[in-house]
């Protein structure tokens, strides 16, 4: 057996498979072999399925023999994040609470998955309840970065990531509720595209904590294996009537040729990276190569007050899941029963202002996407950082929050819009940097369209981490 077969890619694999060169029970074997060499140091995969992924990795080689695989999917084997159903293994959001919880079915995406053939090696590490941008948690401890395993993945989909980077399977399914793809892929050196609100719908799921802004979407190594994954299990259910919207928005003709692109370095006053900036900056120059449009400037959108809403609406969604699961409120950690606790003191009537606030970002949303087809920031303000440490304390010399690293990223959840992390150059120590692609509603495609062209102008695909 090939022990490189794990670095392959689901592009790579596809055509292999199709053409009789390697079989999807080969690269299973090999995946499990990764996950036992790495998953030690990292642990990124909290539960596996060994014997169950061998007989269908088996199933799968027999299709492929008889030339009837079941779609683009079958045959690759991926992973699941922990906050995410799967009908034969717990769903553990990383918290005591639910330390043994079975629902007894798969979230839809990963259910579309399954049915196309997709191997599910395993499900991948979160912070407790999936609510931070690192991970940790007390079941299954710290999840390290492949690049340098003292140091963080980000989180909250830090697991799904810190698997792909380390060669455990070429894809994941992961997810972002405030920038919880983006901002681990950009510090891994991955693609992460969080797709435009419901163009992966939602059915049988945890309850959410952050309004509608939660998606699911792809992590992969390359742009063409994040859109093999997104096409593969994109498409509405009645289950999930905003995705009805989604899919009419993606069929709308999108531009092409020449895009009108606005970088946006700095959202407000918030510090960066000098690194990142660097880099990004580099990026853009690049997009601009390719013959696009670019001006420099700040976001013509006015989005403090979503981020001074946030830990509001974290809080209130803690204290309406408590509510209706009290058991798991007296098993979590204090952080978050404080945090609960917290939230049924958010009156009334401020929720119903915050939904406003929403309601408005994303109109006003449609109307910047009039003037310009995609917008660029930074994926991240900060660099890792140390793996147990919640967040960083200073970027930049300056004093930052909880989500001063996050900046970036959680405004584009609330305004429901697609955006696609991709690598930018690496930082002086050789730490992944990412920029970000945003655009209209519904323009999940396009961006991954522009992902493409600027990967083939800046490829990364053979940046390894040496885990």
């Amino acid at each position: 057996m090939d022990d490189a077969l794990w670095r392959l890619s689901a592009s790579n694999l596809q055509a292999r498979y199709r053409d009789g060169s390697l079989t999807p029970l080969a690269v299973t074997q090999s995946v499990l072999a990764r996950i036992d060499a790495v998953n030690p140091r990292l642990h990124a995969v909290v539960a596996r399925r060994d014997d169950a992924v061998l007989t269908e990795a088996a199933a799968a080689t027999q299709r492929f023999e008889q030339g009837m695989p079941l779609s683009a999917l079958d045959g690759i084997p991926l992973t699941v994040k922990d906050s995410l159903y799967l009908a034969d293994l717990p769903t553990t959001c990383g918290t005591a609470a639910l330390r043994e919880h079975r629902p007894g079915h798969d979230e839809l995406a990963a259910a579309r998955a399954r049915s196309g053939g997709a191997l599910i090696v395993g499900k991948t590490n979160v912070p407790e309840f999936a609510n931070d941008g690192y991970t940790a948690n007390p079941l299954f401890g710290v999840t390290g970065n492949p690049w340098n395993p003292a140091l963080t993945p980000g989180g909250s989909s830090g697991g799904a990531v810190a698997a792909v980077a380390a060669g455990i399977g070429p894809l994941a399914i992961a997810q972002d509720g405030g920038g919880s793809i983006r901002r681990p892929a950009s510090h891994t050196g991955l693609v992460g595209l969080k797709p435009s609100l419901s163009a992966w719908p939602r059915e049988r799921t945890l309850p959410g904590l952050l309004l509608d802004f939660d998606v699911i979407g792809p992590v992969a190594r390359t742009v063409a294996d994040a859109r093999l994954l997104f096409d593969a299990l994109r498409g509405p259910s009645p289950a999930d009537r905003s995705s009805m919207a989604a899919a009419w928005a993606g069929a709308q003709a999108r531009p092409s040729g020449s895009l009108r692109v606005l970088y946006v370095e700095r959202l407000n006053d918030n510090p960066l990276d000098r690194q990142i900036a660097s880099s990004c900056s580099e990026a853009v120059r690049r997009l601009a190569e390719l013959g696009h449009h670019v001006s420099r400037g700040p976001l013509p959108l006015d989005v403090r007050p979503i981020l001074e809403a946030w830990p509001q609406i974290g809080q209130v969604g803690l204290a309406a899941m408590f509510d209706a699961q009290p058991e798991w409120e007296v098993q979590a950690s204090a952080r978050y029963r404080e945090g609960a606790a917290l939230g049924r003191q958010v009156p009334g009537p401020r929720v119903w202002q915050i939904m406003e606030q929403v309601r408005r970002l994303r109109t006003d949303s449609a109307a910047l996407f009039e003037r310009f087809d995609v917008i660029v920031m930074p994926a991240a303000a900060a660099l890792p950082w140390p793996a147990d440490q919640a967040y960083p304390p200073v970027i930049d010399g300056h004093e930052v929050g909880p989500r001063g690293h996050a900046v970036y990223t959680g405004w584009v959840n609330a305004a429901g819009l697609p955006a696609l992390a991709l690598p930018a150059a690496p930082s002086a120590e050789g730490l992944p940097i990412g920029i970000q692609l945003i655009g209209a509603y519904g323009s999940d495609s396009m961006l991954l369209d522009l992902g493409a062209a600027y990967e083939a102008a800046a490829p990364w695909a053979d940046r390894w981490p040496e885990c």
